[in-house]
């Protein structure tokens, strides 16, 4: 993943929190607690926190190559319709290293 795309992460990861907080903060003005609204937004950051990298899949797949098993890791990355890891969408990155770590 690029540098720029880290950043543009952080970036969006950011304006969730301010709107966040911003809702929390006129709650509080009218004395209610934003309830709702609070754990509706929690299981959405929840769910960005443990974003799979590229990096994180490609250092997996490179020790287990090390380990001898470069053919299991090249038909890894051919069962997803590809032929270089750099190539494999992202939406696939947790289930691909899941089934990394169990080589």
């Amino acid at each position: 993943m690029s540098q720029t795309k880290r950043w543009l992460d952080v970036i969006e990861d950011l304006r969730h929190l301010a709107d966040s907080l911003e809702f929390l903060i006129a709650g509080m003005a009218k004395d209610e607690v934003p309830t709702q609204q609070v754990k509706e937004t929690k299981p959405v950051n929840a769910k960005e926190i443990p974003k799979v990298t590229l990096e994180q899949v490609r250092g997996i797949l490179a020790s287990k190559s090390q380990e001898g098993k470069t053919a299991e890791v090249r038909d890894l990355i051919q069962k997803y319709g590809v032929s270089k890891l750099s190539e494999v969408d992202e939406k696939y990155f947790a289930e691909l290293l899941k089934e990394a770590e169990e080589l």
